[in-house]
């Protein structure tokens, strides 16, 4: 793809449940293994006959606070008993620790390539430039005369591609398959010709990167011939550095050794200039004492550390373009000959896997798939806990129902008091006998009463509101 005119710029399974939990802690074993988690479960309870479900909506609320709940890591593990009954769940707790130990090494890789993205790792390769010149001559008159040369044209190409290194692996070179354009490589192109021969206003063609700029993969310019002579142009390249490179001043590049690298790479190495030479001042460690070729460079005999950014400012300057020197020779191309010269230059680019490790960072693809497979693990897991303590309960109940049934009610009735906060003796409560005494008659007046006093005093609560608005 070639832009034309190229002047100023290109053109353009459900679980039963609900039983209570109990507030006791000292119960007897029959007891102990007959309690669930109030409502637990991926499903709805169940309630079992002659059990007593939990008022309130227990099971619905556990739920919601349960899903709510951050999951642990406790909460997928199957429990020793539950592996005893099935040793099949063996192979589960081994997947479970495998995928801890997966785990902790893609954090621990995650956590190099992020340490390796702070230190970009460039490559260096070869950008080949072609400057090639096609000559359109005037075609002839109606009347059959020769064409006057003054109206042949020339048209000046300028097109590139990177270089396949040799040297590189397959699956890198696989990973840059994506062709750069060749105009992404450059900040900056400027064509000069001849002002002699093309006038001050027609003998620049510049082109500059902007933010909206369309990349192409080479340039193009035509003119009209002036004469048979041949044309000199002067295309300069300003390549587009990522990060931004400055060229250092004389002095400053013969003292630290650099001609032009990248402002963190310049200020680290006159800082390492400053440790060798010793310059950093013994008492006042935010000065610097300059030597001879500092105070040349910097005009001050000292200057505090936070100083040296913006006085480097003045000796950091642009780069130089890269020069190619081109002659236009009418006399050595035609229409069916298109001659072209080549350059190399060496570029540095960003290592292509770092591009790789980015996607790997930003990567969210999986993680919605995780999450609902971590999710589908913490229900299963929960419903075999479940399962287990309702197989202890039932189990119990099949080997001694008696035993069963009264260290239940037994264990039901210290419930109850507990979340009544009233005292008594379960042992006596259990028998009519308790319920026969003389103060029960009384008991049951006093309710009564209370009652009754409490319905009349709403009725006349009722009656004076009435009143009062008639």
């Amino acid at each position: 793809m070639f832009r034309p005119n190229m002047q100023g710029s290109p053109g353009g399974a459900n679980v039963p449940g609900g039983w209570q939990r109990s507030a006791r802690s000292a119960q007897s074993p029959a007891t102990a293994q007959m309690r669930t988690p109030g409502g637990g479960g991926s499903g709805q309870g169940t309630e079992q006959p002659g059990m007593k479900r939990s008022s309130g909506g227990g099971g619905d609320k556990s739920s919601r606070s349960k899903a709510a709940k951050k999951k642990k890591i406790k909460d997928r593990i199957i429990t020793q008993q539950v592996i005893e009954l099935v040793p099949e769940s063996q192979a589960y707790m081994d997947l479970l620790a495998f995928e801890n130990k997966l785990d902790s090494t893609i954090m621990r890789k995650r956590l190099d390539i992020q340490e390796a993205l702070k230190r970009p790792v460039k490559q260096k390769r070869t950008l080949r430039i072609f400057v090639s010149t096609n000559y359109y001559p005037s075609k002839a008159d109606d009347g059959g005369r020769e064409p006057l040369h003054a109206n042949s044209e020339w048209e000046l190409r300028v097109e590139g591609r990177l270089i396949e290194d040799p040297d590189m692996p397959p699956q890198k070179e696989a990973n840059q398959k994506t062709k750069r354009k060749f105009s992404s490589f450059f900040k900056n192109l400027v064509i000069e010709l001849d002002k002699d021969l093309y006038g001050p206003e027609n003998h620049l063609v510049e082109w500059h990167r902007t933010s909206t700029t369309q990349e192409t993969d080479g340039f193009q310019v035509k003119r009209a011939m002036a004469g048979k002579s041949e044309a000199k142009c002067s295309i300069f390249f300003m390549l587009d550095y990522q990060p931004a490179q400055f060229k250092l001043s004389g002095p400053l590049s013969r003292v630290l050794g650099i001609h032009t690298q990248t402002r963190a790479v310049i200020v680290g190495a006159l800082w390492q200039y400053i440790k060798r030479n010793k310059l950093q001042d013994p008492d006042e460690r935010e000065y610097v004492n300059n030597d001879k070729y500092l105070k040349e460079i910097f005009n001050c005999a000292r200057m505090k550390f936070c100083e040296i950014p913006q006085r480097l400012q003045a000796h950091m300057l642009p780069p130089d373009p890269i020069v190619i020197d081109y002659k236009i020779d009418p006399l050595s191309v035609n229409g069916d000959d298109k001659k072209a010269m080549c350059y190399d230059i060496s570029i540095e680019l960003d290592d292509s896997l770092r591009d790789m490790m980015q996607s790997f960072l930003l990567s969210t693809s999986s993680q919605q798939e995780i999450a609902n497979l971590e999710s589908k693990i913490h229900e299963t897991v929960e419903g075999i806990n479940q399962l287990k303590i309702h197989r202890d309960f039932f189990l119990s109940f099949a080997i001694n129902p008696l035993k069963f049934m009264n260290d239940w009610l037994t264990s039901q009735s210290m419930d109850l008091k507990m979340m009544t906060d009233t005292a008594g003796n379960p042992e006596e409560e259990r028998t009519s006998e308790f319920y026969n005494q003389p103060w029960a008659e009384e008991a049951v007046h006093r309710y009564f009463y209370r009652q009754v006093q409490l319905k009349r005093a709403e009725l006349e609560q009722a009656l004076g509101i009435r009143s009062s608005a008639s």
